[in-house]
This record gives structure tokens, sequence and C-alpha cells, in this order.
């Protein structure tokens, strides 16, 4: 399993199989850091252990996702939003961060659509963003490398 995480106290997340297929995709807002830490513990525990965590953000809170990985022996890669956004959406499509976001809201209705499983009743940006980050690892890693 590949879990995509679009981090922030508003956590995007996307779980994909190791097929690629999207499983689902989902946003929680956590309310403030404390209860964010408290939380992570958890939801890397429903995961297989064998699964990868790709994250997106840095700073306190990439910290305690590394740290909590770490512990639970999970792979995590972290990257910025401009390695997936530059080879997703086009340079005027993310010329500011609102822009981006809503460039890639729409891109991940397109793609959730076509995929078959049901898209969350309100797509939120950093849910969009969470599965556009596992979209593009799966196709720039797993896919590529068969």
């Amino acid at each position: 399993m590949i879990l995509a995480v679009d981090l922030g106290v508003k956590t995007g997340m996307a779980l994909f199989n190791s097929s690629g297929e999207p499983q689902w995709v989902r946003s929680r807002n956590f309310g403030n850091l404390a209860r964010l830490k408290r939380a992570i513990p958890h939801l890397l525990h429903e995961l297989p252990s064998s699964s990868i965590i790709v994250i997106e953000g840095g700073g306190i809170i990439a910290k305690a996702w590394e740290e909590e990985a770490k512990k639970q022996h999970f792979n995590i890669i972290k990257i910025h939003a401009a390695t997936w956004r530059n080879d997703l959406l086009y340079q005027r499509q993310q010329r500011k961060g609102t822009e981006a976001k809503k460039n890639a809201l729409r891109l991940a209705l397109q793609i959730l659509r076509k995929s078959g499983i049901p898209a969350p009743k309100s797509l939120t940006d950093d849910a969009a963003e969470a599965f556009l980050i596992g979209y593009w690892f799966i196709h720039h890693y797993i896919i590529s490398d068969k």
C-alpha cells in the first residue's frame, strides 16, 4: 500500500494498493498540532508493514510523521509540492498557490472519475493534492519501473 499525505493540521490522505489503484481519498481536520501528533500512530498502525508513506511538506509536522513512520518501520519519502506539480500541471496552472490548488482539485476529480472509486462527497484541496501526490509517485516510480 502507498499512503500519500498532504501535510497540515488539515491533512489530506490518499491510499493506493500495491498495483497503484486508488482505494480511498479523504481529508481530516485535526484542529491542532497536538491532536494530529496523537493521531499519526493510529493512522499508520492501520497499514500493512510493507507500505510506503509519501509526504508533501516540511517542518514539525513532517518530523512527526517521519519519527512515527520510523518507529513503525515504514519507508517514508518526503517530496515538495513543486516536484509533483511540475509533472502534472502546466506552469501557468501553478503560478499562484490558490491557482495551483484549484487546478489540482480539478485534475484529481478528472482522474478519480476515470478510476471508478467514489470521490468524496466534497473533495477538498488537501485531499485532492494527497491523491495527486500518490498518483504522481505511482506513475513516476512504480509503473515506470515495470
